[in-house]
């Protein structure tokens, strides 16, 4: 016989373990309630007209669809997609007015002016004697975090998504569960403007659950003994991939059913509708392929984390500055004050544990090690011995031209030898730029004097002697100036491009 708990107190206080979590859910709807309740006391607008809860959860909506895994949401890019929606509920106001109306409004979502830069509610709950206390719960809508480039971007936190979606306080496979199911039976059904709105929700949580798990992400990558990876997150990704894998399937069906209905559709705007649909559904098919590409690479993370956290190199700590804080400071006491002060400094530091003060066998070293006299600038630096560097070999105007003198040849040929001879006799440097420039004549490039018209060129031909020079060897050259004459083919011989040239010595 099983016997029937005694009923409780029916004169006490009714003791509702969800009460804490309403409380919470409305208190999160406050901030945006209260910017319609505070928009008179704008001085710079007339702001009546506006609808700030609207432009509020606008805001929102453009955070969430425009984070993802690995920054957020651009300030002017939310802000540009805002204004159309402020300018549509007072049109003739001007383009700046909704511009700062929606930055105030963005302003006030993120609580700038305050010192966390978060909203606070109070709210009463029942201990376990039943009495009554009350508590602070501080939650935040959209917070401002820096990128790895140093860039600042929105995110929308939890508490801004379920305020979004209307779902408060909802687990988020689930909502999710019952967000795909909902729009599937809508598509099924032909209502797309429902179906609309259950696949934003849909998307908003798909980005919900990605942030979650960036936060464990980001604990485990400032601490990885602060996350449980033996239980918690090991169960946390093997549900999120089945979560992926299940969405996928879901949505493939969902992306048919909308194709379909657009196809059959003769309205023009029921064609929009399921465009915007498969939009949205797409967005949700990438998104889901980001978190699992996340929730693959979250073993490596942890394993990387937990090798780079265990093996990097232990924090310094300050140590005790043994003469100004210890030693120079014993000296002026008297013997009974100086015990004191050495009988507490050995007490802590000696012994098999030691914080915060260095070890005795430290202490003696550094009180016995002599001295190092140095300078308040350091070491001296030592003045380099630079020694200037040449200047290249360079020949003058005047040698270049008694040079091209000496190479008028006209139609006799010259020796090298004799052409070094006379260049000598001239300027002891002149045979350097006359062995250079003959040298050069070996090859001429006579394709390139035809082309740009020259009339002669110089010639440079070995005919086996060898030269006789007290400065240069090898063979003397035979060295003369030809002339260039160009003939063109007619144009039924040959084309028009095709010039052929002589070289007459």
């Amino acid at each position: 016989m099983v016997e029937e708990e005694a009923p409780g107190d029916l004169d006490g206080p009714v003791v509702d373990a969800a009460l804490a979590r309403r409380l919470k859910a409305l208190a999160c709807t406050a901030p945006v309630h209260d910017l319609d309740a505070r928009k008179g006391r704008l001085d710079w607008a007339d702001a009546d007209v506006y609808q700030m809860s609207e432009v509020a959860l606008t805001i929102i909506d453009q955070v969430t669809i425009r984070m993802d895994f690995d920054r957020g949401a651009d300030h002017e890019e939310v802000l540009r997609r805002t204004i159309p929606f402020v300018a549509a509920q007072a049109p003739d106001r001007a383009s700046e007015e909704h511009r700062r109306v929606a930055r105030w409004v963005m302003d006030n979502l993120i609580n700038v002016g305050t010192q966390d830069r978060g909203f606070a509610a109070t709210y009463g709950t029942f201990d376990a004697e039943g009495r009554y206390e009350r508590r602070t719960w501080p939650f935040k809508l959209l917070v401002e975090s820096f990128s790895a480039e140093g860039e600042v971007y929105l995110r929308s936190t939890d508490e801004a998504i379920n305020v979004l979606v209307g779902a408060l306080d909802t687990d988020v496979e689930s909502a999710q569960e019952a967000a795909e199911t909902k729009l599937d039976n809508l598509v099924r059904r032909g209502r797309l403007s429902d179906a609309q709105l259950a696949a934003e929700a849909a998307r908003w949580r798909t980005v919900q659950y990605a942030d979650q798990l960036r936060r464990v992400l980001d604990a485990t990558r400032r601490n990885v003994r602060a996350v449980d990876w033996v239980d918690e997150v090991p169960g946390l990704i093997e549900k999120a991939l089945d979560h992926v894998a299940a969405r996928h399937r879901a949505e493939v069906a969902i992306l048919t059913n909308i194709t379909q209905a657009r196809d059959e559709s003769e309205s023009p705007a029921r064609k929009r509708q399921a465009a915007t649909l498969i939009t949205i559904v797409r967005d949700c098919m990438q998104r889901h392929g980001q978190l699992q590409a996340r929730l693959i690479a979250a073993g490596k993370t942890f394993r990387s984390e937990q090798d780079r956290q265990e093996f990097s190199a232990p924090v310094r700590k300050i140590t005790v500055d043994l003469f100004g804080q210890l030693l120079a400071p014993t000296l002026d006491l008297s013997i009974a004050g100086a015990a004191r002060v050495t009988t507490a400094f050995f007490v802590k530091g000696t012994g098999l544990s030691v914080k915060g003060v260095p070890r005795m066998v430290d202490l003696v070293y550094k009180l016995l090690s002599p001295p190092v006299d140095r300078g308040d600038l350091g070491e001296p630096v030592p003045e380099p011995d630079l020694v200037p560097t040449p200047d290249p070999a360079v020949f003058t105007d005047e040698q270049w031209a008694k040079a091209d003198r000496l190479l008028e040849l006209g139609a006799v040929p010259r020796r090298l030898s004799g052409l070094l001879a006379e260049a000598r006799a001239l300027d002891p440097d002149l045979p350097q730029l006359i062995g250079l420039r003959v040298f050069h004549a070996l090859d001429p490039g006579v394709t390139t004097a035809l082309r740009q018209g020259d009339e002669s060129i110089l010639l440079a031909v070995d005919d086996g002697t060898p030269l006789a020079d007290d400065e240069f060897g090898g063979a003397d050259l035979l060295v003369g100036l030809a002339s260039l004459e160009s003939k063109r083919h007619s144009a039924d011989q040959a084309p028009a491009d095709d010039d052929r040239g002589e070289v007459v010595a």
